[in-house]
């Protein structure tokens, strides 16, 4: 069973860079997951990891076919959302809340179409905490990320996929630390916060898959 991982920098993590490998699983989650699942079920999945630094839905999408249906993976897992806020603050290249709804749903349907006989997809929340990042803006920043959020949850509903929630485990997570322990400027995750997103993606595979 291929699994392939698709993102921006929380899911890239050097593997753009690791080793000189265009395909390294990186540094981050997916690294974590694919140790556990490895050493639990030994020799059952191959895992690649096609996050790339600075993606919105909008460059995921543009590269769908060369770096998913290409690959032909069983099982893919998306996590995208933060950039398409984040870089409408900066260089106002940012993907508003509608046609991050509606490029997202278009890039499932059209996998789905391509990949007909692979698994149901885990489509993981954006999430954001305060931090150095994000502090400047916070009201704005939260509220627009929780508007992805909120878009990928409809999304999941709407085309009968596996919803894999994180900002709530932040939030909570963040009541027992700073946020900067989880989310190093609020965005990007700590060694702590990958090991939150593995964990919990672990649970929402086996859940679903074992």
């Amino acid at each position: 069973m291929k699994i392939l991982f698709l993102g921006d920098s929380i899911t890239d993590v050097g593997r753009n860079t690791h080793n000189g490998s265009l395909i390294s699983i990186g540094q981050g989650y997916p690294l974590l997951v694919d140790g556990c699942l490895s050493v639990k079920y030994p020799g059952e999945y191959e895992f690649e990891n096609l996050g790339i630094s600075g993606n919105r839905i909008v460059d995921v999408y543009a590269r769908i076919k060369a770096d998913c249906w290409n690959h032909e993976p069983d099982l893919i897992s998306i996590l995208i959302g933060v950039n398409d806020v984040w870089h409408e603050f900066g260089g106002r290249n940012g993907v508003d809340a509608d046609r991050f709804y509606n490029v997202y749903k278009m890039l499932v349907t059209d996998t789905k179409k391509a990949l007909p006989a692979s698994r149901k997809m885990i489509l993981m929340e954006p999430f954001v905490l305060k931090a150095s990042a994000t502090e400047g803006a916070w009201d704005l920043f939260r509220g627009e990320t929780e508007k992805r959020a909120e878009a990928v949850r409809r999304i999941a509903e709407e085309t009968d996929q596996i919803l894999l929630p994180l900002q709530a485990m932040f939030d909570e997570a963040a009541e027992k630390m700073p946020a900067s322990y989880w989310l190093g400027d609020g965005v990007h995750p700590t060694p702590a916060g990958h090991q939150l997103i593995a964990d919990a993606w672990v649970k929402c595979f086996e859940k679903n898959f074992r």
